[in-house]
This record gives structure tokens, sequence and C-alpha cells, in this order.
């Protein structure tokens, strides 16, 4: 019995996918409003992971999460904190900007959350699998074989067949590299919906969700997400989290693009849905 996978029978009606929460609380509050608005049930509400992060109130955030009812497969914070580590996991570069950040937020949220926010991460699991209008789903974190494997639309695709391969799903909903975006090859479809916590380097403060559709069979859309940026960004400065961070959420810019490939370099300031949809 593979116990790292949720397995879901069919789900029907509209899905809501999301991810990287980050700690926002003031996005995940508005996502759940616009769950509501959408008539979208918990049940069908899913995150790729990275509830907790950047932001400045990761035990509020993953109380909410619970209190809210919908799923998430553990990302690569979640399983640090799970497991007592001392560093996000994510995987980057020793002496990074990124890495440097890391080691400011990180030990803010594991001194923050209580043992009941912990003890409920050790439930939750690497991957969940349903059927959607016939289409079998697969829900990794970073990609299958590695949970901070950051996987762009540029990353070649012989990089992400694999996960295909090993869960002969037909469509991968990934998270981790903070960037929406979809990649199709013979019928298969690697969808990341972005993330809530953070916005997507493009010079705008909203940040990025997606919605599955079976009204006429299998379709998807992405959305933008608007929420009180201006009261995370204040939360951030008060609890002396990573400045750059905090002026991520106003500016829509990133502070770095240490991460990116060169491809998604030249998306900054960029429409995405135009990149997006192309």
């Amino acid at each position: 019995m593979d116990t790292k996978t949720t397995y879901i029978n069919t789900v029907k009606g509209k899905v809501l996918l999301f991810g990287g929460v980050y700690s926002n609380l003031q996005a995940l509050e508005a996502l759940i409003k616009v769950a509501e608005k959408e008539n979208i049930a918990p049940e069908n509400c899913f995150c790729t992971g990275d509830i907790v992060g950047y932001c400045a109130q990761p035990e509020e955030t993953v109380q909410t999460f619970i209190n809210w009812g919908a799923h998430s497969i553990i990302g690569n914070v979640e399983q640090q904190l799970r497991n007592r580590e001392v560093n996000c996991g994510c995987d980057f570069t020793e002496g990074s900007r990124c890495d440097v950040f890391s080691k400011a937020w990180y030990p803010f949220a594991q001194n923050q959350l209580s043992e009941a926010s912990i003890n409920w991460m050790q439930t939750l699991p690497n991957y969940i699998s349903f059927t959607y209008a016939n289409k079998k789903i697969f829900m990794v974190h970073g990609s299958y074989h590695y949970i901070s494997e950051f996987i762009f639309k540029s990353t070649p695709w012989k990089n992400k067949i694999s996960s295909f391969n090993e869960t002969n799903c037909d469509v991968i909903v990934a998270g981790h590299s903070g960037l929406p975006f979809t990649d199709e090859k013979d019928s298969l479809l690697w969808l990341n919906p972005g993330v809530i916590g953070m916005p997507a380097n493009n010079a705008k403060p909203h940040v990025w969700y997606a919605i599955l559709n079976d009204t006429n069979g299998f379709s998807y859309s992405f959305h933008t997400l608007s929420y009180n940026y201006k009261k995370a960004n204040t939360l951030m400065t008060e609890q002396q989290l990573p400045p750059a961070y905090a002026q991520t959420l106003l500016t829509g810019f990133w502070d770095n693009m240490e991460i990116l490939p060169q491809e998604e370099r030249l998306w900054k300031g960029r429409d995405l849905f135009k990149i997006i949809n192309h």
C-alpha cells in the first residue's frame, strides 16, 4: 500500500488549485472568499504545499487552512518543519540571497508554530491523485522524484516526463517554482497554478491560482487574486522579516532571479496571461 499518496475517487465540479501560501494569511483569507463565491467546496480545493513560508503569520495561516478543510500535499517547508530540520530545504544555492533570507524567515516560522500545527503536518501526503473529467490528475510539489526540484515552463520535457511515467497520469499539478505556467506535449499536461503567498515577478502585487472546470470536458483557467498586501507587508516589517521579501509584496518584483532559467528571467514585468496562454 502506497502510504505517501492520497487517492481520491472521481472529483466533479469546479476545482481550485493553488500553492505557496507562505504564511500569508491575508492572501489565504481572500482565496477562501473566492472559493465561497465560486461555490467550490473545501474538498474541491487543492494546495501544492508550502503553506508556511516567508510571511508573518505561520501559525494563524496553518490553523486557518486546517479549519477551512482543503486538501494539501506536503511542501519542502512542511517536510523540514515536521522533521525538526534547521533549514527550509528549498534547495537554494548556499550563500545566495535566497539562502541568506531563509536563515531569517525559517527560524521565525519554526518558533511560531504550535505542536498542533506540526502534528498536522505529519498527516500530509507527498502526493494526491484523483480522476477529473476522465483524466488522471497527480499532484507533486517539485517533481515526483524530488520535492525541491525547480520545474519551469522552459525546463526540458525530458525532465518532466519521468513524473508522468512514474504516475501513469495525464496531468501533473505541481508547485515550488513560484510561477504559474502550463506545458503540454503528446496529450500530457504539466500545470503549475502559481502561488498565493508572493507575486509572480510581473510588477503587480496580485497573486495567482487556477480553476479546473468539467462543464464541457476538461478545461482550466488561470486567475489573479487581489488581497490586502499592504497589511501583509506591514506585518512582515513589524516582525523584522527580510525587507526584500516584504517589498516584493508591494512592488510585484522579486528581489532576485537566482532560481530562474534564462527564459523565465525574461518574464519579469510582463503580462503573464499572454505567456501562460501562448
